[in-house]
């Protein structure tokens, strides 16, 4: 299957760029598959130590230094409805490994926030630094020199970023990521919405929130609106790091736990003892990157992986930046009205045909590489199926012919629009994203004043003091990687989308981030540089004219710009002091940490 050459070009100059880097990371994965797992020349006190918990009949095997080894790294904890399934997954996947004369031990564990739980509170400043925290732990867990190969569990916003990263720091090990699956479909997102604006707007009170929440999130598995712990599942089967059609199968099904079987007997067919070597630093090359932003682009997914991605990236030796996601974007069709981008959730999505049409119709477009590694063992022809369970047995299907709802998902000969759902901004203020997808066309330009503001909370107070009353570009900044972390800011949506819905323009500026579930007010974020380095949205002021126009693809202050750029920007000391609990453990991440448009990483 041939690709078009849009998708080419970028995919040519992203190897171009990273051609060295690439070169010295292969270089590395290999020097370190010709070492090999060395349990053999681990001493005898060592090789105890690895395996003294076993059961007797895995110890035996481990001592003889011939059966495989299956590393488990896992993000459960049951605070998170989205990993509390995957409490049972150890016990699934070491009986799995067994009836195929291998063992497998939970290699380590990793941390797993919730966005939902910290969003407006003092946490979310940890949420972003989360992500490479966990990146080091799974590393961690690999580092031991027992595994032949590892499975990866986690769902949600930075933990399967974090998982791969840290996964491909041992890029000669084969890696399989394994997904929960989302909760069944609850009280709809746009209800919930709708609750949470008329809350904000003292017409409904907390019990009311409170019981519309709990019928929207109400049980072990996903949240069902697509942000981005649905993006990462969308990402991690299109570059062809889960099984086919795995991603939004329900937990609790036999289904769901066959595919669990099956993906740790697949992890230990890719080992280096066997004809089908598939290390995970192979399969995440330029080819399934672009793979990875067309589908994010087709499906309207989470703006946070215009950081997630590049950071990915870059733990595979490869540079990307945000033009090549823009350019990208302008190339690929939008196929899947989710929530926030629709109506529908993901289990919706994935009723309609799923992965399996999704993937079926970018490749008969030539929006896709066909010709990658994958876990499955195929190129990535070998996902345009539907995962079934008939007579207790793992199958694969050919996807629907057709969309089972075309409101839902859509084909390629029609698409919802011929662009992506992503835009780069660009202008004297810098640079900014801009998720457009869920965006009216009359609402994506904005030229208003600016009300600026030091953390939400600030606008907060400001909407409920009834000072929001005429057209205006809110500008939270002081919210980026290196002031406090680069929180999300999701708490700002029902307020700006109530003043929207009064007939207002309104628009969002800022260092900081949004949820991927923010939706229909537009919102430049991630500007880069970031006031805390004396970026330009640091010399704005009250009553400045602001142009956002998501369309052209321009962010500007509006004015005498030789007088703006003179400014002495504001002070940090401006800025509200965030004074949560464990802060303090970060601040060596916030004097390391990179720009939002090289990753936000600490790692470089």
């Amino acid at each position: 299957m041939s690709v078009r050459q849009s998708i080419q070009d970028v995919t040519d100059r992203i190897a171009a760029r990273s051609a060295e880097t690439r070169r010295d990371y292969l270089a590395q994965i290999e020097a370190a598959r010709q070492q090999g797992v060395r349990r053999g020349v681990l001493s005898c006190g060592n090789l105890a130590h690895g395996f003294a918990a076993c059961a007797p009949g895995d110890k035996a095997k481990l001592a003889g230094d011939t059966a495989l080894n299956l590393g488990i790294v896992t993000s459960y904890n049951d605070m998170l409805s989205a990993h509390q399934p995957y409490g049972t997954y150890p016990d699934i996947i070491k009986d799995a490994a067994r009836s195929i004369g291998a063992t497998a031990q939970v290699a380590g564990g990793v941390p797993a926030m919730c966005d939902g739980i910290t969003q407006g509170q003092p946490g979310m400043d940890l949420s972003l630094f989360s992500r490479d925290v966990i990146a080091m732990a799974t590393a961690i867990a690999l580092s031991h020199n027992m595994f032949d190969a590892a499975v990866c569990l986690g769902i949600c916003d930075k933990i399967v970023p974090g998982l791969l990263i840290g996964a491909l720091a041992f890029g000669h090990l084969p890696v399989v990521f394994v997904p929960a699956g989302p909760m069944p479909s609850g009280l709809p997102n746009d209800e919930k919405a709708r609750v949470r604006q008329l809350y904000m707007e003292g017409k409904v009170g907390r019990a009311e929130l409170l019981e519309a929440e709990s019928r929207s999130y109400h049980s072990p598995g996903t949240c069902t609106f697509y942000g981005t712990a649905n993006s990462n599942q969308m990402l991690m089967e299109i570059m062809g790091l889960h099984l086919p059609g795995a991603s939004f199968v329900n937990p609790g099904t036999a289904l769901r736990d066959a595919l669990t079987r099956e993906a740790a007997r697949r992890a230990l067919a890719l080992t280096a003892t066997g004809n089908d070597y598939t290390p995970v630093g192979r399969i995440i090359d330029e080819k399934a990157i672009v793979n990875g932003m067309v589908g994010l682009h087709a499906t309207g997914g989470s703006t946070n992986h215009t950081m997630h991605l590049l950071a990915i990236a870059a733990a595979a030796g490869l540079k990307v930046t945000w033009q090549d996601m823009s350019d990208l974007s302008d190339a690929v069709p939008l196929l899947a009205r989710v929530y926030p981008n629709g109506l529908a959730d993901v289990n919706h999505f994935h009723a309609a045909g799923g992965m399996g049409f999704l993937i079926r119709e970018l490749l008969a477009g030539g929006y896709l590489h066909e010709d990658v590694k994958t876990v499955w063992g195929t190129g990535l022809s070998g996902y345009t199926v539907e995962a079934k369970l008939i007579e207790e047995k793992l199958s694969f299907a050919p996807a629907a012919v057709e969309s089972g709802d075309p409101k839902v998902l859509a084909p390629v000969s029609a698409p919802f629009s011929p662009t992506g759902g992503l835009k780069l901004l660009d202008g004297n203020l810098g640079k900014a994203v801009i998720k457009v997808s869920a965006v009216k066309p009359q609402n994506r330009l904005v030229e208003a004043p600016a009300r600026v503001f030091h953390s939400q909370q600030g606008l907060q107070d400001a909407f409920k003091a009834g000072e929001l009353t005429g057209d205006m570009v809110a500008v939270i900044r002081f919210q980026g990687p290196r002031a406090v972390g680069m929180p999300e800011l999701h708490k700002l949506t029902p307020t700006l989308g109530i003043l929207q819905d009064r007939g207002l323009k309104v628009a969002l500026v800022t260092d900081g981030r949004m949820s991927g579930a923010s939706g229909k007010v537009p919102a430049a974020i991630h500007v880069t540089p970031e006031a805390m380095d004396g970026g330009a949205i640091a010399k704005l002021r009250d009553g400045d004219i602001v142009r956002l126009d998501a369309e052209a693809g321009t962010l500007a202050y509006v004015g005498d710009e030789r007088e703006f750029l003179s400014r002495t920007p504001a002070s940090e000391d401006l800025r509200e002091q965030h004074r949560g609990m464990g802060r303090e453990l970060f601040a060596g991440f916030r004097a390391l940490v990179g720009a939002a448009d090289r990753g936000a990483s600490v790692f470089g």
